[in-house]
């Protein structure tokens, strides 16, 4: 792994799992075995090393939902019914819990993120724009074509985005005690999300 990669990594491991405050640029030079002035080299400040975590964490989640959206047979647009539809949504779902398991640092970012807010917030709303646009011009089509009901696409991609944290926070509290989630657990919550989305979409 080459060396800005290394510093990347550890910084995200410490911003999603610590959080921004607690973190130093020390503590992150010693968890990627490289010295502090190496990691001022490549990102100049602590800000620049947290906007790159961000941008890395943004590009990495949307290229595993776009692909998971692009290998399910709505893909295309055009979906003819509720089961297209439907068949994208849960594409997704299934994508953010896998993240959510294997890797729950990127989610544990996203949510200290939020509890930073401005400037970070803006920084991710703006890199996940494109993809909110998209999930969202694909319900309403949805809706348009009667393949699933009407509802505001925005209010329901926020609830889910509220939802998948809450799994991710959920995760990680459960692992700072000692408890391993099982698979089980992230099936459950995971069917209880398709259940709530689906009663939603198709009914």
């Amino acid at each position: 792994m080459e060396t800005r990669d290394r510093i990347l990594e550890a910084a995200l491991m410490s911003f999603g799992g610590r959080g921004y405050d607690a973190v130093s640029l020390d503590s992150i030079a010693r968890d990627s075995g490289i010295r502090k002035q190496t990691v001022l080299y490549y990102f100049g400040s602590k800000d620049a090393l947290m906007a790159a975590v961000i941008d890395q964490t943004v590009a990495d989640l949307t290229a595993a939902l776009l692909e998971s959206v692009e290998a399910a047979p709505a893909a295309t647009g055009g979906a003819e019914g509720p089961s297209d539809v439907w068949a994208g949504v849960e594409a997704v779902v299934r994508a953010v819990f896998r993240f959510a398991v294997r890797r729950p640092e990127m989610l544990g970012l996203l949510r200290e993120v939020t509890r930073l807010g401005p400037p970070w917030m803006d920084r991710v709303r703006a890199g996940f724009e494109p993809l909110v646009e998209r999930a969202r011009a694909f319900l309403e089509a949805g809706m348009e074509s009667g393949a699933i009901r009407r509802c505001d696409a925005r209010l329901l991609l926020v609830s889910t985005y509220s939802t998948v944290m809450g799994v991710a926070t959920e995760v990680e509290v459960l692992r700072a005690v000692g408890v391993e989630p099982t698979l089980r657990d992230t099936v459950i919550r995971r069917r209880e999300l398709l259940r709530f989305l689906r009663s939603a979409l198709v009914g």
